[in-house]
């Protein structure tokens, strides 16, 4: 049941492996729980559902949003349930789901960004393959995950654009900026003939040294190591929240940024015009001679 609920998850529901990995994990845990207290999926109440979310709060000391993420899990698991006709009901229905306090995404000024791109030794091959990887995910937004499924054909240099397909293999064409272009050019010049040879095959855009496609764990390895060489506190999803936020400080409208960053729902994005109010905020406070003490 548990592998057809994820071949649910990744077919039907078209989410991204990470999240089919995340919630099948959780509904492995789920069915030990209901089979260790002698109950059936397919006819428990919502009683036990309470009882499962109890004991996962009080063992792991969740976040509010972990705990979201596990009755997102929960519900998509019983709407399973019912479309296979197992059950005609969800429990889920009867608790509400958790309030995830609103939290005002990190993100990085100039100067910063500098800094962290300064810190890539780019007489390197390796240097000028990880330049061009974060300019470009600063310069088009993308995520890590997007960002290693590009492939070469996904490269427009001539319209100075990226293809990119995003969660719900939903696709978006993106500009690429001119010092991401330069960087691209050079790595497709430079570095990755030598790391793929001659007579590879290989499509996936950024490779590693021996010519295969680079995987998340090594971009975000890459990542930290230079944002602690660079003494700069971030992820490497920063520079995604960065440049939404560049942009909006820029002009742009929220629809376009809303579709440049892949979000299906605008209140997603609503969220970066909040940080640019903070930032608004803190600039009155700080030198406006009627601003606001930070402890009122």
């Amino acid at each position: 049941m548990i592998d057809e609920f994820s071949t649910y998850l990744r077919v039907s529901r078209r989410l991204s492996e990470a999240t089919v990995e995340l919630y099948t994990q959780e509904i492995k845990r789920y069915c030990a729980f209901v089979s260790h207290h002698n109950q059936d999926v397919t006819t428990l109440t919502f009683e036990t559902v309470v009882s499962f979310l109890n004991e996962r709060k009080v063992e792991g000391n969740l976040s509010s949003r972990t705990q979201a993420k596990i009755m997102s899990s929960l519900r998509s698991f019983h709407l399973f349930l019912i479309e296979t006709t197992r059950r005609e009901d969800n429990p889920l229905d009867m608790i509400d789901s958790v309030h995830i306090s609103e939290q005002l995404p990190s993100t990085l000024h100039d100067q910063e960004i500098e800094k962290l791109l300064e810190s890539i030794d780019t007489t390197d091959l390796l240097g000028i393959r990880d330049f061009a990887i974060f300019e470009m995910i600063y310069s088009c937004g993308l995520r890590v995950s997007e960002l290693t499924s590009l492939e070469m054909k996904d490269i427009n240099v001539t319209t100075k654009s990226v293809r990119v397909i995003g969660k719900g293999d939903k696709e978006r064409q993106i500009p690429i900026g001119d010092y991401a272009l330069e960087a691209l050019k050079t790595y497709l010049e430079v570095a990755r003939p030598k790391f793929v040879g001659p007579s590879s095959k290989e499509k996936t855009l950024f490779v590693g040294r021996r010519g295969k496609a680079l995987n998340r764990a090594s971009v975000w390895k890459r990542f930290k190591e230079y944002a602690r060489k660079a003494n700069v506190e971030a992820k490497v999803h920063t520079l995604r929240h960065t440049y939404a936020t560049h942009l909006l400080r820029g002009g742009a409208d929220l629809r376009s940024v809303q579709l440049l960053l892949g979000h299906s729902d605008i209140r997603t994005t609503q969220i970066y015009t909040h940080t640019e109010t903070e930032e608004l905020l803190q600039a009155f406070r700080t030198f406006h001679p009627d601003g606001e003490s930070e402890k009122v």
